[in-house]
C-alpha cells in the first residue's frame, strides 16, 4: 500500500512540475518572477530575464517565444528600459481583467530614474505568460521585431 501511495504522489509531483514549465498561476506571479531575475549580476539568475529557448516557453506566449529566444543584439533590456539595472521596489497593480487577458502596471525605478510599463498577459492552457510589453513608446513585440538579426 504504501508503494501504491509513494507511486502516487510522484506522479502528482510530476504533473505539478509540468505545469510549471510554461506559464504561471497568476499574472502578479508571473511579473514577480520577472523581475526576480534583476539584481546585482552577482549570478546568472540576477542578471537579466535569458533569452533561451527554455524561458521564453516557460514566460512568453507562442507567438512571442522565437523572438525572444533569438533577439540578435540588443541596445538595451526593454524590460527595464536600460542596458544597466539598479531596481528599486517594483510595484504591481492589475490594471483590467477581460476573459483570458489580463493588463498589468509595473512601476519602479531604475538608477533613478522612473520606469512604468503595461504587460498584456494571457491565460492559457499551462497558466499565464507574457502576450506584449508595452512601454510609453514601444512595445516588446516591435521592439523586439526592429532589433531581430
Amino acid at each position: 500500500m504504501a508503494k501504491v501511495v509513494g507511486a502516487i504522489l510522484i506522479w502528482l509531483a510530476g504533473l505539478g512540475i509540468s505545469t510549471l514549465e510554461a506559464g504561471f498561476r497568476s499574472p502578479e506571479s508571473l511579473v514577480r518572477n520577472v523581475y526576480a531575475y534583476y539584481g546585482d549580476r552577482s549570478s546568472e539568475l540576477s542578471s537579466g530575464l535569458p533569452h533561451d529557448p527554455a524561458t521564453a516557453r516557460q514566460f512568453f506566449d507562442p507567438s512571442l517565444r522565437a523572438a525572444w529566444s533569438s533577439p540578435g543584439k540588443l541596445p538595451y533590456d526593454f524590460l527595464v528600459q536600460s542596458p544597466t539595472w539598479k531596481l528599486g521596489a517594483v510595484s504591481i497593480s492589475v490594471l483590467r481583467r477581460q476573459f483570458d487577458k489580463t493588463y498589468v502596471a509595473v512601476a519602479f525605478d531604475n538608477n533613478g530614474r522612473t520606469v512604468t510599463l503595461n504587460f498584456i498577459l494571457v491565460n492559457g492552457p499551462d497558466g499565464w505568460v507574457i502576450a506584449d510589453v508595452e512601454s510609453p513608446h514601444d512595445s516588446l513585440r516591435m521592439f523586439l521585431a526592429q532589433h531581430k538579426n
